[in-house]
C-alpha cells in the first residue's frame, strides 16, 4: 500500500458520507487519534461514533461496569481530507523535497505542504 499522507494529530474534515442535517458526519472536523495503514483507515475524534453494548463485569476494585458505551470507529482514509491551517478548509497534501547541506554533507528533507495555501503542515 502507498504511504499515507495523513498522520496522527492532524486536523481532518470528513468529505463524504451522510450530511450533518441527516445525522451524518460529512463536514465535521476532528483530530486524528490513530492511523491504520494496513486497512487504509483512520480513527478521528468525535467522528463515526458507534454504540457498543458492554456486558457488566467487576473491575479490580469491585465496581460494576457495563451498559452502553459510545466510541469512535475507524473511517476510510479516502473519506477525510487534511484541514489547511491557513484557510481552515480541506486541502490535498503534497511533499516538498529540499536538499540541505549539514556538516559538509547533503541531506534531503521531506516536508508536508498544503496544496491550497502552500503552508507547511
Amino acid at each position: 500500500m502507498a504511504k499515507l499522507k495523513i498522520k496522527k494529530g492532524d486536523l481532518v474534515q470528513v468529505t463524504s458520507g451522510r450530511a450533518q442535517k441527516n445525522g451524518g458526519d460529512r463536514g465535521k472536523q476532528g483530530k486524528v487519534i490513530a492511523v491504520y495503514p494496513d486497512s487504509g483507515r483512520v480513527l478521528v475524534e468525535g467522528i463515526n461514533r458507534v454504540t457498543k453494548h458492554v456486558k457488566a463485569g467487576a473491575t479490580a476494585r469491585g465496581t460494576r461496569t457495563g451498559g452502553l458505551v459510545h466510541t469512535e470507529a475507524p473511517i476510510h482514509i479516502s473519506n477525510v481530507a487534511v484541514v489547511d491551517p491557513d484557510t481552515k478548509k480541506p486541502t490535498r497534501v503534497k511533499i516538498r523535497v529540499e536538499t540541505v547541506e549539514r556538516d559538509g554533507r547533503q541531506k534531503t528533507i521531506r516536508t508536508r505542504v498544503a496544496v491550497r495555501s502552500g503552508k507547511d503542515l
